[in-house]
């Protein structure tokens, strides 16, 4: 199977007008899909006997309005900007990682658990080791599909998907069993010691260090991935593999790499859920972010430079979602179909873009 999107818009593109016009002309297609699927979801949301335009004021503005919406965009931010890259590495190399979920719930419940042993420890120790524990248990999940993959040709679509349900078991075991507090009101651990708890930053309360350093991460994921050997190897792999094979790139082991790497993405987006949120591991705390990332990925275009602009993007919706379905009575279901439309017109483009084309020739 291969990737449906590998190589970003304008990449190998003659540059006619200089950076500027390649810019607009790269973001065309996105001003346009998103257009479109507010215009449809408008469309349906009217026809609902909803306010269209009520509903989606209250979307793009909820972040910005109070403190409490930023700081909840910019946490949302973080593990969808990390699950969405956990999905583009693997993405690029024309695997696909589907086991983001179960990533994130293992990490989590690893730095729980480290935090929750260790508790007594300062700082300075016990938090570099709740989020070394989140991307280990990431790595070691992913590692398991990695390793299926590589040596007997398991197809890591269904193993990281088998994985997520056993991950489930995990989280509901240390949540219910090992490390169980019945006081939580939910199936949840313990909460770890202080010094496990990342101190915010300054600014609106809950803007926690875990933002930075997520940052960090992308950034550089995206030097690795555009500019490094290492990077150039992982396009060649997934754009031209049996070109790649040829001039000496070990297509099936860079193949494995980027699922570990993808699986360490989700283990970290799992510790920072822990050490930067709500300092336990809890059922279900993975909510929706799988879906999310992928859509991310898929809108970014397979692109770890866009990855967080798209991510921020999606974080203002989701956070506007729920505003929405308060003030307006819009179900906060409906931000999921704009997504889901704002991929599909930009996946759309693509198939008109590339018929021009054709005829163009």
């Amino acid at each position: 199977m291969t990737a449906p999107v590998l190589t970003e818009p304008d990449a190998e593109a003659p540059v006619p007008r200089g950076r500027l016009f390649r810019l607009l002309r790269g973001l065309l297609p996105y001003v346009l899909a998103i257009v479109a699927a507010f215009v449809v979801s408008g469309i349906v949301i009217a026809a609902l006997g909803y306010d269209a335009m009520g509903a989606f004021r209250t979307i793009l503005t909820t972040s910005f309005r109070t403190d409490f919406g930023f700081t909840e965009t910019l946490t949302k931010w973080v593990p969808l900007t990390l699950l969405a890259l956990g999905f583009t590495i693997p993405l690029a190399v024309g695997r696909f990682n589907i086991g983001g979920e179960g990533q994130l719930l293992v990490g989590a419940t690893a730095s729980a658990g480290v935090g929750i042993v260790y508790a007594d420890l300062p700082m300075a120790v016990l938090l570099p080791m709740v989020v070394v524990a989140g991307v280990l248990a990431g790595v070691v999940w992913a590692g398991i599909a990695a390793f299926l993959m590589g040596r007997f040709g398991v197809n890591e679509i269904l193993s990281t998907v088998l994985l997520n349900f056993v991950s489930f078991q995990v989280v509901d075991y240390a949540a219910t069993e090992v490390w169980s507090d019945p006081a939580a009101g939910v199936a949840a651990t313990q909460r770890v010691g202080l010094g496990a708890v990342l101190p915010d930053i300054g600014g609106p309360p809950g803007v926690h260090a875990g933002i930075l350093l997520a940052g960090l991460v992308a950034l550089a994921t995206i030097v690795v991935t555009r500019g490094t050997a290492a990077g150039f190897e992982l396009r060649a792999a997934g754009t031209n593999p049996r070109a790649a094979g040829i001039n000496g790139i070990r297509v099936e082991k860079v193949a494995v790499i980027a699922l570990i790497v993808g699986g360490a993405l989700g283990g970290l987006a799992g510790a920072l859920e822990v050490s930067g949120v709500h300092s336990r591991a809890i059922e279900g705390m993975q909510s929706n972010f799988l879906l999310l990332g992928i859509i991310i990925g898929l809108i970014a275009r397979g692109s770890a430079l866009w990855v967080p602009v798209v991510a921020f993007g999606i974080a203002i919706l989701e956070v506007g979602a729920s505003s929405m379905q308060r003030t307006v009575g819009v179900p906060a279901e409906m931000v999921l179909i704009i997504e889901a439309l704002i991929l599909i017109f930009l996946l759309l483009s693509d198939v008109i873009a590339a018929r021009l084309a054709r005829r163009a020739a």
